[in-house]
């Protein structure tokens, strides 16, 4: 029979000395006297200690030969289990291979326990020389900390680790060299308009569903007929799973007679299939582009003669947050197109275009692209700026679901026609 590695060890005498032993890992460890309560009581801690570290052999705090990059490799098992959503990995997954990947190249054989201040500030500085905006190596240097909080819960470090990170603070603005990152600014309606032109049917309901009710990308992709109650005037929609689920917080998007026309449509159709469909959506393009088919049907590809070809992608059951993005920037390229010798010819491929520009011809493309191309949580902004401009902070912050108003303050731009109202009165 083949060996069993997921068996919990066992309960052993050691006939030499006549102790009770359980072996873990290839470490022997004594527990007292043979069947005695003492003996059974301290097999117990240490089976269950043994389990909790990963059925692995905890290092002694302070242990020199315990690397740097063998807290990483034991923090991201754990972190690869922790940070799931759905049985999926979450983003923070990949935050968290960025944050580490500089630390593992600058320290990874240092011993974990003399991993102090001055060397987390020059793996700080290391992130600040790659080009890294003072928020992100901000959250980068969180997330460090985080691992080393997580190796003191565990007992492989000494606490007096994370307390000398901890004196560590975080870049303010206006100290450093580090270059301030651009802040997500509400979108202005004639950009919305002037896209929605280029957008298909499916996903311009999706931006005006989002700009009416102020709810998240991932929100809105996940819309189903079963989560929204139509019983009352408002209806309320309660997604399945939301931001912030795992602190216990209920999430429930009120939808006002605007956004009930826009999304009525969808609610026809089974009650656990997603309204806003992408399969949906490319039957629609595809029968535009073969209403505009100027060739002859008994010339070139026929209509669906390609659909399961070779590399064909196969379009998912719902959108979501990057599918969402790529459409609306694919339709704000069409609406505000960059200038010549920026544009791409309608007869090339995007990589035959992308080699054609030179280096600097590159960043203005994308210098151009950050300015006209706008997101999803662009919208998000912009509805809670005018419910804050007309309803008050309070309304805002119970619209988007936050759980403070600080946090609301970040989305809802202030007010700065009412300060020049207040001022031409006052002073």
């Amino acid at each position: 029979m083949p060996r069993l590695t997921e068996s919990t060890p066992k309960y052993c005498l050691h006939k030499a000395s006549g102790q009770a032993v359980v072996n873990l890992a290839g470490r022997t460890v004594y527990l007292g006297p043979w069947k005695s309560r003492v003996s059974r009581l301290e097999y117990d801690r240490v089976v269950a200690e043994w389990l909790t570290s990963g059925r692995q052999s905890p290092p002694h705090a302070g242990d020199p030969d315990f690397k740097i990059c063998h807290l990483i490799k034991r923090y991201w098992r754990f972190a690869r289990q922790y940070y799931q959503k759905d049985g999926k990995p979450t983003g923070e997954l990949d935050y968290l291979r960025l944050a580490l990947r500089p630390l593992r190249r600058l320290y990874g054989h240092t011993p974990a326990s003399q991993f102090g201040p001055l060397a987390l500030k020059a793996v700080r500085t290391h992130m600040i020389d790659q080009g890294l905006c003072r928020g992100g190596v901000n959250g980068r240097i969180g997330r460090i900390k985080r691992m080393f909080r997580w190796a003191v819960s565990e007992e492989l470090i000494p606490p007096s680790v994370i307390h000398g990170l901890s004196a560590v603070r975080g870049l303010p603005r206006g100290r450093t060299r580090a270059p301030e990152g651009p802040s997500v600014r509400p979108v202005e309606e004639a950009k919305i308009e002037a896209t929605l032109v280029h957008l298909s049917p499916v996903v311009a309901d999706m931006v005006r569903f989002q700009r009416l009710t102020g709810c998240r990308p991932g929100e809105v992709c996940a819309v189903r007929p079963r989560d929204v109650d139509q019983s009352g005037n408002v209806w309320e929609y309660r997604p399945e799973s939301h931001k912030t689920e795992h602190h216990d917080r209920e999430r429930v998007i009120f939808i006002g007679p605007r956004a009930q026309d826009v999304l009525r449509p969808y609610l026809l159709r089974p009650a656990g299939e997603y309204c806003f469909s992408p399969d949906e959506s490319e039957q629609i393009r595809r029968r535009i582009r073969h209403e505009r088919r100027v060739t002859p049907l008994s010339c070139g590809n026929r209509p669906g003669s390609r659909r399961h070809g070779p590399g064909r992608r196969c379009v998912g059951p719902k959108y979501d947050s990057h599918s969402f993005r790529r459409a609306i920037h694919r339709a704000c390229d069409l609406a505000f197109p960059p200038p010549e010798p920026l544009e791409q010819l309608g007869d090339e491929s995007a990589r035959q275009w992308r080699e054609r520009l030179t280096e600097k011809q590159r960043r203005e493309l994308k210098r151009w692209h950050s300015e006209n191309r706008w997101s999803p949580n662009q919208l998000r902004h912009a509805a809670a700026t005018d419910i804050r401009k007309r309803f008050g902070l309070e309304a805002a912050q119970v619209t988007l679901g936050h759980a403070t108003a600080d946090v609301t303050q970040v989305y809802a731009q202030r007010d700065q026609a009412r300060a020049a109202e207040v001022m031409r009165e006052v002073g």
